[in-house]
């Protein structure tokens, strides 16, 4: 099964920007310290998310993402497309089952590689104040308008309408045979 690689797209820049959005420098910059946050993260934990307890990683003959180069550009293209899991394992030669093991792996080694360059995202209000190097009110004011909800689309003079989907418990009944005919 073909599949993508960093080396085919690398000599593509706009479309390595369209997978990623970064350039090849800025991409290079992150493979050192992301391989070394791989690393780490694979001394404690297998590809199937238990603990290490015998050998140590080694790339396997037949991986699908033998690089480091090939395991950011893999997590990268997920972040950025947020592609079904069956369609991302397609593009890089792997069945969903094996995609989801390197997405679940390659995601807290991608936020660990981006903590270590100090640019992980911001999770609260203070932390990005200090970021901006502004006060958190300051900060709230680029946030606020993010936050705000879209304006209602107009209803040409209909009632409003609310759907409660999720609103009411729907009891069930105890018994499977009853629980099967529901």
């Amino acid at each position: 099964m073909a599949h993508l690689q960093f080396t085919d797209v690398q000599v593509r820049p706009t479309e390595f920007l369209d997978f990623t959005s970064l350039t090849l420098d800025g991409f290079q910059l992150l493979v050192p310290p992301f391989e070394e946050a791989f690393q780490a993260h694979m001394a404690a934990w297998r590809l199937d998310g238990k603990p290490r307890t015998a050998r140590q990683f080694a790339v396997y003959k037949n991986c699908p993402l033998p690089t480091p180069e090939d395991r950011l550009f893999f997590i990268l293209a997920y972040v950025k497309t947020y592609a079904l899991q069956v369609v991302q394992g397609r593009l890089f030669g792997m069945g969903q089952s094996k995609a989801n093991q390197w997405i679940h792996v390659l995601l807290p080694v991608l936020l660990a590689a981006l903590r270590t360059l100090g640019d992980a995202p911001a999770r609260s209000l203070s932390a990005l104040a200090q970021r901006l190097g502004v006060s958190e009110a300051d900060a709230a004011t680029v946030v606020a308008p993010l936050e705000e909800e879209p304006a209602p689309i107009p209803r040409a003079g209909l009632p409003p309408c609310a759907h409660d989907g999720t609103e009411r418990r729907i009891v069930r009944p105890q018994d499977p045979v009853a629980q099967a005919a529901c």
